[in-house]
């Protein structure tokens, strides 16, 4: 297969044995490999503590590789061909005269480096210390790290005084796979390439925004993790906060990275500040107790295997949002996240206010609101819902709501959909920034939540119960039912 890309690159992986490099970022490079979009002499050195061979790794990749690519996209051969581009190296992160051998694997390479930090964020600094004392980057290098970029906004500048110690702005890409999504970058061409939404894209048109990312499981075993991040650092911080700017930002000059990214800054600069007399209308957060899901009895969080029978850390929270500019105001977003809902989903919900003067049945007055549905998962697509006549002789003028649709995968059916991961390294390959986070926008979303967790830490309330496979706390839904609203499935 003919390469698309021109540019080839090293890339370094370090920790290249944990979950999410085996899961995720190795599957991605291999669907690269079979799109054609891996360079010829492209080459990885995945990274870790074990000490193993490169044999040993390869044969491990692939089997994982067969394990999380899909069957019907797993050509063992083709596998087979791409873990030759692997090599292995042991090395203690914390070694800083080991990390010399790097360089002996660069030796004579001309290629474009990338650093790829997928390992706990405490680390990053170390790494990219011992990178410098080794000499094995250069002002070029593109220096790739995940969330979350600390536990709270002091944590934050930490993490990145460290990297930017080391390396300019402008070489960093720090990742929100959420970004990645194929649903979230149709959201600028839907927005600023379709007058029909960007002439009525305020508040004058606008009543109120919904997003919800719902999860159907548990932690998963995450419990050191999780238990000192919770729902509100885990996902509100970067995913739902970054979904929100994408919907709320006005339009950029152009679609360079940091046109993008100084709009999405001026959103996060507006968000109302919740004090402590708003917590009560403001933010619900829960913890699910034990419940079923998918059918079958499920443990409640305090129940998990190695759980703090004390922990009062939330596993669900909804939050109303105001911004105050002149573009949204008296629009409240509406934001949800939880563990141990119903159902996996991620969608946006934009609720159109109702034409001025309304001349149908009164009693269908409630169907009057056109709403845009924006689905991230499961199945990533748009549906615009409308109202029409209905149909035959003795209906008269009654209507009908009825959608516009477009999925994804049935619209573009010659074309799969990349995971995030794909797209995300495909565009650190080409060093294009967009889809990635600056560092003032990590350190005014960090600011905006952490005086919520002060809020909840100074109040002592611990989180509202509420039972696994339903969909949050009774308090969620009357934060929404007080402005005379409901969530989009309970309508």
């Amino acid at each position: 297969m003919i390469s698309r890309n021109s540019t080839r690159c090293d890339i370094m992986l370090f920790g290249a044995l944990g979950d999410l490099a085996l899961r995720k970022l190795f599957p991605a490079f291999y669907q690269l490999e079979r799109a054609g979009l891996l360079a010829g002499g492209s080459r990885i050195l995945a990274i870790a503590r074990r000490d193993l061979d490169t044999t040993a790794v390869r044969k491990q990749l692939l089997d994982k590789l067969e394990q999380y690519v899909k069957p019907e996209e797993f050509d063992r051969s083709l596998a087979e061909t791409f873990v030759q581009r692997i090599e292995y190296q042991a090395l203690d992160f914390h070694d800083q005269e080991g990390f010399g051998v790097l360089n002996d694997w660069r030796d004579e390479h001309n290629n474009e480096l990338i650093v790829y930090m997928a390992s706990p964020p405490a680390m990053y600094g170390v790494i990219a210390r011992n990178l410098r004392s080794s000499s094995c980057c250069t002002e070029n290098t593109r220096v790739v790290v995940e969330k979350p970029i600390g536990h709270d906004l002091e944590s934050s500048r930490v993490i990145n005084d460290e990297l930017g110690a080391v390396y300019k702005e402008s070489q960093l890409f720090r990742i929100d796979h959420y970004l990645g999504k194929e649903t979230v970058q149709n959201l600028i061409a839907l927005r600023f390439a379709n007058n029909l939404f960007a002439s009525q894209w305020d508040q004058n048109h606008i009543s109120h925004v919904e997003i919800s990312v719902a999860e159907s499981v548990g932690i998963e075993g995450r419990w050191g993790y999780f238990d000192k991040a919770g729902q509100i650092r885990d996902m509100v911080q970067n995913h739902l906060l970054q979904l929100l700017c994408l919907i709320a930002m006005d339009p950029p000059s152009d679609l360079s990275a940091d046109s993008i990214r100084d709009e999405k800054v001026k959103v996060l600069k507006t968000l109302r500040t919740i004090t402590p007399d708003m917590m009560e209308s403001y933010v619900v957060r829960g913890q699910y107790t034990a419940g079923t899901s998918t059918g079958k009895p499920v443990p409640g969080y305090l129940e998990e295997e190695g759980a703090n029978k004390r922990s009062e850390t939330e596993t669900f929270v909804a939050l109303k949002v105001e911004i105050d500019n002149w573009r949204w105001s008296g629009v409240p977003f509406y934001i949800r996240t939880g563990k141990r809902l119903p159902e996996k989903l991620s969608q946006i919900i934009i609720h159109f206010k109702p034409a001025p003067h309304y001349i149908f049945d009164p009693d269908q007055k409630h169907l009057a609101n056109n709403k845009l549905i924006i689905r991230l998962q499961p199945d990533e697509g748009m549906s615009l819902k409308i109202l029409t006549k209905d149909q035959g002789l003795h209906k008269g003028m009654r209507l009908r709501q009825g959608p516009l649709e477009l999925t994804f995968s049935e619209t573009f059916e010659a074309e799969r959909i990349p995971d995030a991961y794909e797209r995300l390294l495909w565009e650190i390959m080409k060093g294009n920034q967009y889809l990635f986070v600056r560092r003032d926008e990590v350190e005014y979303a960090w600011r905006w939540v952490d005086r919520i967790i002060q809020n909840w830490n100074d109040g002592g309330d611990p989180p509202k119960r509420y039972a696994a496979g339903t969909w949050g706390p009774v308090a969620s839904i009357a934060m929404i039912t007080r402005d005379g609203r409901s969530w989009y499935e309970d309508a």
